[in-house]
This record gives structure tokens, C-alpha cells and sequence, in this order.
């Protein structure tokens, strides 16, 4: 538990210059050259979401990409294994479904990449997702990942959804480990393909029962740094209460705010179907809480029982700039 300022205020510190956030303000300067030529006429969401939306002839089209970052091709299989994860992550983040998924591989001619095509394939068979083409640069100076997946969904969670008065969830699969000396919470490689899928389907119910409308999944910002991103783009700010944040035992609370968990998401909900949410995370053994309220002042407030801080004014702050 938080006892003093000095422990929000080093929250706040670790945060605002955490790498995992700092890196994703570069976004602003693309989104730029890009907005003029990101519609002829099937976009419905294009830049700030965990995946564009695009209209279908019966649904919903969801396409997403993500390059893993440099630090975790120290093991390739690990790299191997969250380029898959973290795109299966962000289709259920948007309430959809993945169909299959493309990759672009640079190898360096020394590297034996069977570690990486290891992780890779352990991935596609963990969730159920097809790997159907992609690209290979067999000569490269450096190794280097990026999957692309597509997916579909009949009703879409989005990060420019959150309104003001709404609950702020944090659901998180407790029951993991640290991998190795990352900042992920590995919650996933152990788990049967059947209970990663039953687990991560919640976010399809929740989806098509209008419980929730906004939604991420918690990505490389963190814990904060995600919910920061969610109200940057609806435009909103919050009131987070740090204390009611859960957290595994015999870890750094600082380090758990910044983790990538395997399965990590966070959701807005009116009130009257917050319990409703709660309950079909509880089912699957997955702990859910309320740590926070939206609120209208575009201004992002940590509070313990006595004190309060503001970790991000969005008047003035940006994370990417989306808004």
C-alpha cells in the first residue's frame, strides 16, 4: 500500500519518463503525413486504436501490426511467441476475433532464426491463428520481427469511447510469472490453447452485449501508461485510486505499472453494468476491479487514501497526441 507523496510522486516520476511511454510520442509526427491519405471510403477508425476498423460487407474488418521492440530479441523465442501475442491481444482488445496474420522477418546471415520460427509457431498454435504469408530479408545487419493480423467483429470496442462518470476497469490474469528479467508477465505459455481462448472470449461478450464501449489492451506504456492512452484519445481524464490497483506478491510495484502482461485489459463501463463485467471476468478466473472514474477535465489524477497527483494534464501532455 502507498503511505506517502513521496511514493506518488516517484509513481508519477517513473511513469511520465518511462521508456515504454516516451517512445510512443513519435506517433504524433506520422499521424500527420498519413490523416490526409488514411480514407477512401471503408475507414471507420484509422490512427489511436489498439486496430483500425474498416467496414466489411457484413461486419466489421480489423487490422492491426506491431513490431517487437528490440530489447526482448535477446530471446528470440520470446520474441517470437509476443509478436503473436501482442496483435492476437489487440483484435480481442477491439471486441473482435483474429483470422490470420502475415509477417516480416529481417535476419541477420549468421543467425539461426529456429528459435524465432519456434516462438512463432508456438504462438500460432496457442491461439488458434494462422500465419499465411509475409516477407524475408535473410541478410540483414540485425534481427528484427513484425507480425500483421486481421480479424472481424459485429460490434467494436474503441479507445475513443470513454465518457465521463464511467467506471475504470483493470482486469488482469493473476495467475502468472514474470519471464526471465522482462517486464512481462508471462500468463499464457503454460495455459492450454482452450483456457487462453475461453479466457480472452470475455472480451467478445462484453462486445456484443454492449457492456462496455471502450477498451485497450494493457500494452508497453504499462498499467498507467495504457489508461492514459484510452483517455488521451476519448478526450477524457481520470481519477485513479493507485491502492485498489491489484499486484502480484514479491514484485516492485513500480515495475508491475509498467509490465506487458500476457493478458492484461482495461475497459470503461457505465455503473448498472460494471457488476455485470466483473462477473463475467470472475467466471474465468480472471481479477477484475474498479480503480478509477472517467472524468471530463482531460486531466489523468493518481490519489491514495490521503493524497492526489496528477501523472498527465492532456491539455498540455501528449502520449502519442491522438486525440
Amino acid at each position: 500500500m502507498l503511505k506517502s507523496m513521496t511514493d506518488l510522486n516517484r509513481i508519477v516520476q517513473e511513469i511520465r519518463n518511462y521508456e515504454g511511454v516516451k517512445r510512443k510520442n513519435p506517433i504524433k509526427h506520422l499521424i500527420t503525413q498519413f490523416k490526409p491519405f488514411s480514407n477512401y471510403g471503408n475507414t471507420i477508425i484509422d490512427f489511436g486504436d489498439d486496430a483500425a476498423v474498416l467496414k466489411g460487407d457484413c461486419n466489421y474488418l480489423l487490422l492491426a501490426a506491431d513490431g517487437i521492440w528490440a530489447n526482448l530479441l535477446k530471446d528470440l523465442f520470446w520474441a517470437g511467441y509476443c509478436a503473436v501475442l501482442v496483435n492476437v491481444n489487440d483484435i480481442y482488445a477491439m471486441g473482435g476475433k483474429p483470422i490470420a496474420m502475415v509477417n516480416i522477418m529481417s535476419l541477420k546471415k549468421t543467425d539461426n532464426c529456429k528459435d524465432l520460427l519456434e516462438g512463432i509457431k508456438t504462438g500460432c498454435e496457442k491461439f488458434k491463428v494462422p500465419m499465411v504469408g509475409g516477407h524475408l530479408h535473410p541478410d540483414t545487419d540485425s534481427t528484427t520481427v513484425s507480425v500483421s493480423i486481421m480479424g472481424n467483429a459485429s460490434k467494436i470496442l474503441s479507445s475513443f469511447s470513454a465518457k465521463d462518470g464511467e467506471d475504470i476497469i483493470l482486469a488482469m490474469d493473476m495467475d502468472g510469472r514474470r519471464y526471465n528479467n522482462y517486464l512481462n508477465w508471462d500468463t499464457t505459455l503454460n495455459k492450454s490453447s482452450e483456457e487462453c481462448l475461453s479466457k480472452l472470449g470475455i472480451m467478445n461478450e462484453i462486445a456484443e452485449k454492449e457492456l462496455s464501449f471502450a477498451a485497450k489492451d494493457i500494452s508497453n506504456p504499462g498499467i498507467l501508461g495504457t489508461i492514459g492512452m484510452l483517455l488521451e484519445t476519448s478526450r477524457k481524464g481520470a481519477v485513479i485510486d493507485v491502492d485498489e490497483i491489484q499486484r502480484p506478491d514479491n514484485m516492485d510495484f513500480i515495475d508491475w505499472l509498467k509490465i506487458y502482461p500476457g493478458y492484461g485489459f482495461t475497459l470503461t463501463s457505465s455503473p448498472e453494468n460494471t457488476d455485470k463485467i466483473l462477473s463475467l471476468f470472475k467466471k474465468q478466473k480472471i481479477e477484475a476491479r474498479v480503480i478509477g472514474k472517467v472524468t471530463n477535465d482531460n486531466i489523468m489524477t493518481l490519489k491514495d487514501k490521503n493524497k492526489k497527483m496528477t501523472l498527465f494534464d492532456f491539455k498540455s501532455d501528449i502520449i502519442t497526441g491522438i486525440k
